[in-house]
């Protein structure tokens, strides 16, 4: 008994653990792509790289310390025959104009910023990615089982009419027609299958995984409709969206750099100190004193040919571009949004005119069309007709709602903005 109660229990669990392996949905895919993805981590080492630049260069330089002989007389190499001879040590610091250093922080700090907003931008782009290839293996999944489901009710109504052909009840052309149609069936679950085998090798390449390992996915049963304008869209763009804010924030650099490059006008600074060690002078009863010097070094800023001008002129220019750049982006942008939001109110309009209209319609002419063909008053090509139109009205509706729902995905990588409760999901599927 204890053997047998173990057996269950160890059953239960393994099932428990197959069913938690499987609940792979869309977001566990879009964190798994993102935690492997070598471009990721490409850019995080790229931040800190950029972050150990900030203190590379704001700092002063290190202080120099030098040691020589003074005044040695080449004659004699002898260090107590003259006055000024002397051992001498010096330590010396170079100091740019106040508020260089500090500018230069700020230029560097941007950077890091920048870098940040592209690994942002990156991340929103694998989302992007994931997305539209997980709404495509829905609808290939989809079409599938649709057509599955059609291939057996048409290998049930091949079996009836074969069955009235040994009653002499139906002619063999009949048998003919169904086993073509049940020929197309099956050439287009093959297209399908393959199809859907190579969005999953495709997912699995951004997870950096075995190309065959199962992928769960949801029903779309119904979406929620979102409706949008171009200016409201733009606003959620210029406030979220990743690479706008890294060319706001590349214009601002450049300022910054400008004020840096500006700073060479101004003299730089050198204070240095000597110390210089004098020995007792041949027939020179009191010894000399030792020496010690102070100097102040200061840069003389002329400009020589123009360089300074040429540096602080290559930032204005810099800030230009990007500022060109960042509306070249909203322009294009303009653009976008303005097709995506009219395909949306198409889609909408086509999905709520299926699901409403078309689909109610053929969904009732199929089941009186085999209400009818079981008790003999129609022809099973009537059936097939019904069904056939009602398999393309699922299969067409399948297809908006994944072309809208990608549409959502765009906008949202456009935007940098998460859109929430994207669609209403039920049952699950994998394969």
């Amino acid at each position: 008994m204890k053997k047998i109660f173990f057996f269950i229990v160890m059953i239960l669990v393994n099932v428990s653990t197959l069913m938690n392996a499987q609940t792979e949905l869309l977001q566990d895919l879009i964190n798994e792509a993102l935690r492997v993805s070598p471009e990721i981590k490409m850019l995080n080492a790229k931040i800190i790289a950029v972050e150990s630049k900030v203190e590379q260069n704001s700092n002063l330089p290190d202080p120099m310390f030098s040691i020589g002989i003074m005044s040695l007389p080449v004659s004699s190499f002898a260090f107590n025959e003259e006055m000024m001879t002397g051992k001498v040590i010096g330590l010396s610091q170079e100091f740019p104009f106040p508020g260089k250093l500090s500018t230069i922080r700020n230029s560097r700090e941007k950077d890091v910023e920048i870098v940040k907003l592209e690994l942002a931008e990156k991340q929103n782009e694998i989302q992007k990615q994931i997305t539209q290839l997980y709404y495509d293996l829905i609808n290939i999944r989809k079409e599938l089982e649709l057509t599955e489901k059609s291939k057996k009710l048409l290998e049930d109504i091949l079996e009836v009419v074969r069955s009235m052909y040994s009653s002499a009840q139906s002619s063999q052309q009949n048998i003919f027609r169904l086993e073509l149609e049940l020929s197309k069936m099956n050439d287009m679950i093959f297209e399908l299958k393959g199809e859907e085998n190579e969005i999953v090798s495709r997912i699995n390449s951004f997870l950096l995984r075995d190309l065959n390992t199962p992928i769960l996915t949801e029903y779309i049963n119904d979406i929620n409709f979102f409706s949008f304008t171009v200016d409201e869209l733009i606003s959620k763009a210029d406030e979220s969206r990743p690479y706008l804010k890294s060319l706001l924030l590349s214009e601002q650099r450049e300022k910054i750099n400008q004020s840096i490059a500006e700073y060479d006008y101004y003299p730089m600074f050198k204070i240095s100190g000597q110390y210089a060690f004098r020995e007792k002078l041949k027939g020179v009863e009191m010894p000399p004193s030792d020496l010690i010097s102070i100097m102040l070094d200061v840069s003389l800023p002329l400009n020589y040919g123009g360089k300074v001008t040429a540096m602080v002129d290559e930032t204005k220019a810099m800030q230009e571009m990007y500022m060109q750049q960042y509306d070249a982006s909203l322009q294009m942008l303009r653009s976008e949004f303005g097709m995506i939001t009219s395909k949306l109110n198409s889609l909408k309009q086509r999905i709520e005119l299926l699901q409403q209209g078309s689909l109610v319609q053929a969904s009732s002419n199929y089941q009186s069309a085999l209400t009818a063909y079981q008790v003999g008053e129609i022809d099973f090509m009537n059936v097939i007709e019904a069904q056939t139109e009602l398999l393309n009205i699922e299969k067409d509706l399948s297809r908006f709602r994944t072309k809208y729902l990608k549409l959502l995905s765009d906008i949202e990588f456009l935007t940098g903005y998460k859109i929430s409760n994207k669609f209403n999901n039920g049952d699950r599927n994998e394969k």
